[in-house]
């Protein structure tokens, strides 16, 4: 039998260490089924937005905020949004797109997934199998078996992954990782100052974040945090340019700056951020942190109170520190051959849900871990990962019942906002809550387009 919403939501709740009656204080309707999946991808996004919802109900009853009903979270809005690069267009032109290379691929024993949106992914692959363009890479993928291919890419910084069955991921040392963690860890660290919220309404008023995060999941968490009232200010290295669709997409109400964090310049300015900063939000592979001094261990020392959330594709495990995406993650761990069905070929699940879900679950927990600093002044360290989002998501599989799409309309769930680069057509935040504006306080600014200082007002 299908897991349903509610369901999903109980688990997410209980996973956030939420107190379990306050699941009386969110209503979801709508269609049961507004994707096409053999997966619950309608359940995964109700439930991973209503965590949100509870969480940021909590923290506003909180900070003094009353709620005469309990908020609603329709089944459309959150197919909208956790679908929302599907509805993005710029002066009527769609800007998320997929290069030729990022698809499944034929390998000796079966199929593999790669990733190459990037200009320096693509490099990494081709140097990685001795080509100069894609359709030598797909020869050369022939010729090798899945992990061949995996160990072959991952030496060299590429990033492909053989296409196993649920039961194969379940039988690797990575998904037998995967399947002993929890969906998401939240641990008590050391207390800090007293933090003091403002005024405003909004639940997060007065919260500094640090989003260090790149693409959808982080950017997905970060973004809705910014309509929850907190100054969110991405941080990206200059060198790393992020592809305009991903980009546009995830940037409402928040500011981009650029620092390279291995200049002492840049660095001491990160820094100075980091002292004002109520959480850091990291999506970056822990080795990489870890040589930069912000592991999460560090931080906890040297920034009392502060609240630190780190996600990364694979999450514990021996392949903690390997490059991810959610497309790839779907491949590995079995999703591609469930939503294949009786096709030879692998599926897909009908949007990029690993990455949204975790994005929303993030946002939950920073927001549980802000309620819990009300009262004790201590920090928090938050840890998710696309594979254990997607161990949550395979586990609500009920085999033989796959989705049927119900039609519906998706246009009162989008806005068009002008910005720099003109009419941007998006999905709206999926859920209404008192103190807050329909959309976004703020439309995005162009990439590393802010300076790297807080908002004074």
């Amino acid at each position: 039998m299908r897991t349903t919403p509610a369901q999903l939501l109980d688990q997410a709740w209980r996973a956030l260490g939420g107190d379990p009656a306050d699941r009386a204080h969110i209503t979801l309707t709508g269609p049961d089924h507004t994707f096409s999946s053999a997966l619950p991808v309608t359940a995964l996004a109700q439930a991973s937005i209503g965590a949100v919802v509870l969480a940021a109900r909590e923290l506003g009853a909180a900070r003094g905020t009353s709620f005469p009903a309990p908020p609603v979270l329709d089944s459309r809005a959150a197919a909208v949004a956790i679908g929302s690069d599907r509805h993005l267009r710029l002066a009527g032109e769609p800007l998320v797109s997929m290069h030729t290379l990022s698809r499944f691929h034929r390998s000796a024993d079966g199929w593999v997934r790669l990733h190459g949106n990037y200009p320096h992914h693509r490099a990494a692959a081709f140097a990685a199998l001795g080509v100069d363009s894609v359709d030598a890479a797909v020869d050369a993928l022939t010729r090798l078996t899945g992990t061949e291919i995996e160990e072959l890419l991952a030496a060299h910084g590429a990033l492909g992954f053989a296409v196993r069955e649920p039961a194969a991921w379940t039988a690797h040392p990575q998904g037998a990782s995967i399947a002993a963690a929890p969906l998401l860890e939240l641990t008590r660290t050391a207390a800090g100052e007293p933090w003091s919220p403002t005024a405003d309404p909004a639940p997060a008023a007065g919260v500094r974040i640090l989003d260090l995060t790149r693409v959808l999941a982080g950017p997905t968490g970060t973004r809705t945090l910014a309509h929850l009232g907190a100054d969110v200010l991405r941080v990206d290295p200059p060198h790393l340019r992020e592809n305009p669709g991903e980009y546009w997409d995830n940037a409402f109400g928040k500011r981009s700056t650029l620092l390279d964090l291995r200049d002492r310049t840049d660095r001491a300015r990160f820094d100075e951020l980091l002292a004002g900063a109520h959480v850091l939000i990291t999506g970056y592979r822990t080795d990489a942190m870890a040589a930069l001094g912000l592991d999460q261990d560090t931080l906890a020392a040297r920034h009392p109170g502060l609240i630190t959330a780190a996600f990364n594709a694979w999450g514990p495990g021996p392949w903690v520190n390997r490059r991810g995406f959610d497309s790839l993650v779907q491949g590995a761990c079995g999703i591609a051959r469930i939503e294949a069905g009786e096709r030879p070929e692998p599926g897909a699940l009908p949007t990029q849900a690993l990455d949204r879900a975790t994005g929303y679950l993030l946002a939950a927990a920073v927001l549980r871990a802000l309620t819990l600093r009300l009262a004790d002044r201590r920090g928090s360290r938050i840890d998710l990962a696309l594979a254990r989002t997607a161990h949550w998501l395979i586990g609500a599989h009920a085999p033989g019942e796959p989705e049927i799409a119900q039609p519906y309309d998706p246009a009162p769930y989008l806005a068009t906002t002008e910005t720099a680069v003109g009419s941007l057509t998006h999905a709206l935040p999926p859920f209404e809550l008192p103190g807050l504006p329909a959309a976004w306080a703020r439309p995005p600014t162009p990439w590393g387009s802010d300076e790297p200082v807080w908002r004074t007002a």
